[in-house]
Order: C-alpha cells, then structure tokens, then sequence
C-alpha cells in the first residue's frame, strides 16, 4: 500500500460521501495516471493499421477520448476502425498482434501497453490516494472496476492494489461473461461483490461511457473525474448521467490543499 502520512478522519470527508456504504471507483485516469501510456499503446497499434489501410492521418487524443476511452479493448479498437472506415474481420482473442482483424489491433494495443508499464511503471493521484485513505478510516468498502485486463498490475505498480476489496478487471469480465462499458456489468459485480446496492453506493469514473454505465447499473451517486476541468468536458459528462463533476479527488474532502498532481 502507498504511505499515506496524513491522518484523514471520517468527518473530513465531503458531505455527500458521509453516509455512502461502498464506493466502487475506475482505475486508470481515477486511481492510477495511465492515460499517457493507454493513448500511446492504442496509437502505435492503431497507425500501423492506418497505413496498411492507406489513411495517413495518425490516431489523435480526440480519437482516444471518443472512441475507446474507458471501453475494453476490443470494443475500443471496433469502435475507432469503424469511424475511420476501416472494414477488418472481427478475427478470435487467439488472434497475434497485428493489423488483420480486431483483435489482432486489440492484441498489439496490449503488448505495446504491457512493454511501456513494464518499462515505466505506473504513478496514483495524490488526491485520490488521499481520499482512498479517508474512505477506508470511514470504514466505507472499496471496490476497483476496469476495463483493463491488466488492472491488478497497474494497481500493484502504483502501490494501491492493497488499498481494495475487490477488483472487477477485463479477466474477471471475460471469466464471467460481463459485458463492458457502457453497459453496466462491471459495476453491478462490484458493487454484488462488497454486498452493497448500487443505490446506496458511489461511483467514480473520468470516462463518458464508464459514467453511462454507473447510471445504468442504479449508483445512488456517480461522480465523473474532469482532469482537464473544461466547461464542455464536464458538460459531457453531465450529459452522460454525472451527479457530480470534480477536476480531483481531492475536491471530495474537506481539507482538500493540493492540486492532485500524479506522484
């Protein structure tokens, strides 16, 4: 577990999280400052496809937050080609990496995240490290849900995968045939898992198609993460079911001091 050196008390806590029994949150961009490293491993495999298909114009951020932010990656890798007018053979999850079918892009997107984890670890948010600490002196249950078969890992680089209960994760929704965000499998396991309704537990997602789908599971809060804290971006993600818009963690506490740079 991370050092937490500051002693949080329940009371510090944000009005709206005092009386919540379970709090299920995302990992990468909520938890864990991955972002570079998903958007660099979707874009290398990404324009390698590209070229072979002829499209010159390389796989941008825009593409990243529309088309396979927070999506598992198959979905993800679907739902780009597909708004590039890329027509691949869905292929098998046996597939090699590669540029022939979906899941061979989904395949190299994987590899080429796993080689730069591995390379260069994996950084957590101040202010969330800071909440995690509070909620669990609160005695609230957590909960980890993602997309990502490689959840655990990244949690375990960043030093915070004791600080949970449980983590739903790409694995286990593979394993228990759970459909990905935006439908809300994920987060129902979790919240089934810490033995909480959804309507009385809070989730925490920075993802529109997480959000949407902490909606559609029932949470009695759900709260979007806006890192960039744009007007139109936390536009977006109260048009996709957002209670609550925060640009940190951080902002869920009372003693909030910090801008919740990644550590």
């Amino acid at each position: 577990m991370p050092l937490i050196t500051e002693v949080l008390r329940p009371e510090d806590l944000a009005p709206v999280l005092r009386t919540c029994r379970a709090v299920v949150f995302d990992n990468d961009g909520v938890l864990v400052d991955t972002a570079d490293l998903q958007e660099a491993a979707w874009r290398r495999a990404f324009d390698a496809c590209l070229r072979e298909h002829g499209d010159d114009e390389p796989f941008g951020h825009d593409d990243y937050r529309r088309h396979v932010d927070g999506r598992e990656r198959h979905d993800g890798a679907a739902a780009f080609l597909r708004a590039r007018g890329v027509d691949l053979p869905d292929g098998t999850p046996d597939d090699e990496p590669g540029t022939d079918s979906v899941w061979a892009v989904a395949a190299a997107k994987d590899r080429a995240f796993t080689e730069r984890l591995r390379e260069q670890g994996a950084s957590s948010w101040t202010g969330s490290v800071r909440l995690v600490g509070a909620l669990q002196r609160a005695g609230v249950a957590l909960a980890v849900v993602s997309s990502s078969r490689h959840a655990r890992e990244v949690l375990e680089s960043a030093g915070l995968l004791g600080c949970f209960a449980h983590v739903v994760d790409g694995q286990e929704a593979a394993r228990l045939d759970l459909a990905g965000k935006p439908e809300p499998d994920l987060f129902a396991e979790a919240a089934r898992r810490l033995a909480v309704p959804p309507r009385h537990a809070v989730m925490v997602e920075d993802a529109e198609a997480g959000i949407e789908a902490g909606v559609r599971a029932g949470f009695g809060l759900v709260i979007g993460v806006d890192r960039r804290d744009e007007p139109e971006s936390r536009a977006r993600m109260r048009r996709a079911g957002a209670h609550l818009v925060v640009a940190d963690l951080s902002d869920l506490l009372l003693a909030a001091h910090d801008e919740g740079t990644a550590t």
